[in-house]
């Protein structure tokens, strides 16, 4: 089970060949409000590199807990402060008051990795109601455009390694680090962002074949 420190994932496809995440290959993206935020914390003399490993802590348990409680595991927080648990507390509170409104939840996959021959990812969350659905958690104070490409690209990737279970609803659940709220966005047509993505991956590889050179 995941702790403090995580491992980066290595995804590789069926012939053995490494291939970036989906994560990595949306870092192609220009983040605004990521760049406005290291700036604010800079003109307060703030290191933005601390404030966001903080940050990242307390959401990488936050993921952690729900983890634990989808698969009926009791969690170790052993490694994390005092201060971070009780943010990521916050989070986890949030997520069983969304939970116990969702209705009735069969769990089909949780941290479920899969690649595909250009990509690799992993899904937070596949339920199943009257369909199949996909959950990815965020505990970022908004919700972006590119969580929404994240999430496109996840959902492809489950379609085509799951022909007869394709997900056609999925969900953004934003849960509140400070405040212990949720905000729940529902997609149903991700096509546009799946061609972006798809189109990001082209963009990779070239890239990634240039520097070679």
């Amino acid at each position: 089970m995941d702790k403090k420190v995580r491992i980066h994932t290595v995804y590789k496809n069926s012939k053995g060949i490494k291939v970036p995440g989906v994560t990595t290959v949306l870092g192609l993206l220009n983040k605004p409000a990521l760049i406005y935020w290291a700036w604010n914390l800079g003109i307060q003399g703030i290191d933005y590199r601390k404030k966001r490993d903080k940050a990242g802590d307390i959401g990488t348990l936050a993921h952690y807990l729900i983890e634990c409680d989808i698969k009926g595991i009791q969690p170790d927080v052993s490694e994390y402060s005092p201060a971070n648990l009780e943010k990521a507390e916050n989070a986890y509170l949030a997520w069983l008051e969304w939970k116990k409104g969702f209705g009735k939840i069969k769990t089909v996959a949780s941290e479920k990795q899969l690649v595909c021959d250009d990509f690799g990812g992993t899904l937070d969350w596949v339920i199943k109601q009257n369909d199949f659905i996909l959950i990815d958690f965020k505990t970022s104070k908004a919700i972006y455009f590119e969580m929404v490409c994240q999430l496109a690209a996840y959902r492809y990737l489950w379609n085509l390694n799951n022909p007869d279970k394709k997900i056609k609803t999925s969900y953004i659940l934003r849960i509140g680090k400070e405040d212990g709220e949720f905000e729940q966005r529902r997609y149903t047509d991700l096509d546009k962002e799946t061609e972006l993505f798809l189109n990001l991956v082209k963009v990779y590889r070239l890239k990634k074949e240039i520097e070679k050179k």
